[in-house]
């Protein structure tokens, strides 16, 4: 036996029982299935997966795509993908899937949504027989056994993680941090390798594919990274009040923006076209209203899209937002979930992208548009892609609300091109 297959074997004998323990460890006492808890949320985190629906997904073929017993299932139809509708640049992912050994399918990353070559266009993480030239945890035609033999530290054989995770039940989690120029796998929790893209690709969709045997998928989810702050928590610097009008934007001693009164605007001085937005609000009264405006026109009052805050419901139904409900796109669409709560702090998740706008909060996606309209310089009236101020509303004299951890990341264009990529 060469060193290598030695190295294997002892590496296999050494970490089953460890990797064995983790994941069985793991499915006790867990959070439940495709819920991002508290922590999670206030930590930067959403699901791309309710549990119940395909909302926020888009399929590419007739495959059978469906939710059965929590899970995204799919095991007919035409080879293709499930798309997410939004497209993500730098962020860590997690995704968790059950598949028969002989199953081959992947999680499509910076793709767009018809992509033809993963050694050019997007990064495909392969879920596939241990006997393929990639098998499961390699990315296609990128990132092969022999990089993984070759690369050092402390890497895993994958043949076995796998395996593994078909002996405790069938569920493999997967953790994926993209970064820059850097893809890094971990499985259940253990880092197996990091790869270094020489052209690496800049933003896209997340893809779940169906390509030859069932495949389930659970628990999705992604944190952006590379956010920067907004506010620093001293003063005002970024922001004009040159439309504050009856508002009064001040920091508080624990460094968190306080919104009194109104009606008025806090506008940033730079502009941003396509970003990942987070921030931190709290009401302090019971049904007021508020919101965040973004791809403003510079220095004019209000001209741009509204997320909307407010928490208020009809007949206390959370799926009846009394205003269009707090992460809606105010006069466009409404939220299809009141989750946050007056009094209480919740986080907020705006991605633009084009025409495309998503928003989720505290992790839950309440919000799937695309804006059809004519293109037209003031969002209130048509299309807007252009760079625009993001602006903190101050709504009227019973405005009373606390921002914190504003951050963002801009989004750079696709540097490959494909078709209908939007």
């Amino acid at each position: 036996m060469t060193t290598l297959l030695l190295t294997r074997i002892r590496w296999a004998a050494a970490l089953a029982a460890v990797f064995v323990l983790a994941a069985r460890t793991a499915c006790v006492g867990a959070a439940e299935p495709n819920v991002v808890t508290p922590e999670q949320a206030a930590a930067g985190w959403i699901s791309l997966f309710d549990g119940e629906t395909l909302f926020g997904w888009q399929p590419t073929t007739s495959a059978n795509w469906q939710v059965a017993d929590g899970a995204i299932t799919v095991s007919a139809g035409e080879p293709g993908f499930l798309m997410t509708t939004s497209q993500f640049a730098d962020y860590e992912l997690h995704v968790e899937f059950k598949a028969p050994a002989s199953t081959n399918s992947g999680v499509f990353l910076r793709t767009p949504l018809q992509p033809a070559n993963p050694a050019r266009d997007c990064y495909e993480l392969n879920i596939a027989p241990i006997d393929n030239p990639f098998p499961t945890g390699m990315l296609v035609q990128r990132f092969t056994l022999k990089a993984l033999a070759d690369d050092s530290g402390p890497q895993r054989d994958l043949r076995t993680l796998r395996s593994i995770a078909d002996a405790v039940g069938g569920w493999c989690s997967l953790d994926v941090t993209v970064s820059g120029d850097k893809v890094s796998l971990s499985i259940f929790g253990e880092r197996v390798y990091t790869y270094v893209d020489p052209t690496p690709l800049t933003r896209g969709h997340i893809g779940l594919q169906f390509r030859a045997g069932p495949v389930a998928f659970r628990n999705i989810r992604l944190r952006p990274v590379g956010l920067q702050p907004m506010l620093s928590g001293r003063d005002l610097a970024g922001w004009n009040t040159k439309e504050k009008r009856a508002s009064q934007f001040t920091i508080a001693e624990q460094g968190e923006l306080h919104v009194t009164g109104g009606s008025g605007q806090l506008e940033t001085d730079a502009a941003y076209g396509d970003f990942t937005l987070q921030f931190d609000t709290r009401v302090d009264g019971d049904g007021l209203n508020s919101g965040v405006f973004f791809r403003c026109i510079p220095g004019e009052y209000m001209q741009g899209y509204e997320c909307q805050i407010s928490n208020k419901m009809i007949d206390g139904d959370p799926a009846r937002p009394a205003d269009f409900g707090t992460g809606a796109i105010y006069r466009r669409i409404p939220a299809r979930r009141i989750v946050a709560q007056d009094r209480q702090w919740f986080t907020t998740t705006i991605n633009a992208v084009g025409p495309h706008i998503a928003v989720w909060v505290n992790g839950y996606q309440v919000t799937d548009w695309t804006d059809t309209r004519p293109a037209n310089e003031n969002p209130r009236a048509g299309l807007r892609t252009a760079p625009g101020a993001i602006a903190i509303q101050g709504h009227d004299p019973t405005t009373n609300l606390r921002f914190r951890n504003f951050r963002i990341a801009e989004l750079p264009p696709r540097n490959v091109e494909q078709p209908n990529d939007d």
